[in-house]
Parts: structure tokens; C-alpha cells; sequence
């Protein structure tokens, strides 16, 4: 088991407990810097309080459990609205939707890419750029987020 699924499994219970849903998790480790991101989401809308609320629990939860050996910083924040893609019932959710894609390795020389979420096919996402359609499997991707339209 990868360490986000670790952490997902000590802290999710805890983060359904206060009332929200966790979104996703990003872990980032540069040398001797940690950042332990927790997205969670809310029906009423993510307030500031649900968010001091939830780190300080999950924080107690983390520090009981220990999945993280070295030092790390905790950030609790809603998703927003350019908020990353973790699952596939995220990508599921924001189909029509613009969104920019980071594939962990290149296809067609590139690794960026930007458009219209088409369709998830199983384990798949198709994503449509001007003309074209590509389709990348879930696993390929290293990071997507909705481009936010306030059109």
C-alpha cells in the first residue's frame, strides 16, 4: 500500500466523523520540506472553521498512527474551484468540464495537456483538445484539475 492510501485510511474516518468528505490527499516531499495536503469537501460549502476543526483531528490521528515518519506540515483546505482530480468518480463528475492534465510520462512529445473531459471509459479518460480526442488511462496521469470558467 502507497503512503496516500495509508494515510487515507487512518485519517478518512476521522474526516467523515466532523461532517465532510475527503476529496484527496497530495503528499509533497522536497529534501527536508513536507506538505501534507488534505482537500475535504462539503454539501453546505468548506468554512474555515470545518477546516481548523478537521486538521486538528486529523492531526491527533496522524500523530496515534504514525504514517508519516518525518517532519511535515499540514494544510486542511476545500478543493476550490480549479480543484484536482483524484479518482475516477471525480473525473466522472466533471465531464463537459475544462481540465488541464499532467501525464507522468510523454505521449506525443508532450505532457501537458488541456481540454474537454469527454468521457471516462472504465479506467480511462478521454479528453477532447481542439479536434482531437486523446485517451489516457487513470494510472497515466500524474496530476488533472478543473479549469474554472467564470464565463
Amino acid at each position: 500500500m502507497d503512503r496516500q492510501s495509508q494515510i487515507r485510511e487512518c485519517i478518512e474516518p476521522a474526516v467523515k466523523a466532523m461532517g465532510c468528505e475527503l476529496w484527496g490527499i497530495e503528499y509533497l516531499s522536497q529534501g527536508r520540506h513536507a506538505t501534507l495536503r488534505i482537500f475535504i469537501e462539503k454539501e453546505a460549502g468548506v468554512q474555515v472553521d470545518d477546516c481548523e476543526k478537521v486538521s486538528k483531528q486529523v492531526s491527533a490521528v496522524l500523530d496515534v498512527e504514525d504514517p508519516i515518519r518525518e517532519a511535515y506540515t499540514l494544510e486542511v483546505s476545500s478543493p476550490g474551484v480549479d480543484r484536482l482530480l483524484f479518482e475516477k468518480a471525480h473525473y466522472e463528475r466533471f465531464l463537459g468540464e475544462q481540465v488541464k492534465v499532467r501525464l507522468r510520462a510523454n505521449f506525443d512529445g508532450r505532457r501537458n495537456f488541456s481540454g474537454v473531459l469527454v468521457a471516462m471509459e472504465d479506467e480511462e479518460v478521454v479528453l477532447r483538445v481542439e479536434d482531437e480526442e486523446f485517451v489516457f488511462p487513470l494510472e497515466g496521469i500524474d496530476k488533472a484539475q478543473v479549469v474554472p470558467n467564470f464565463g
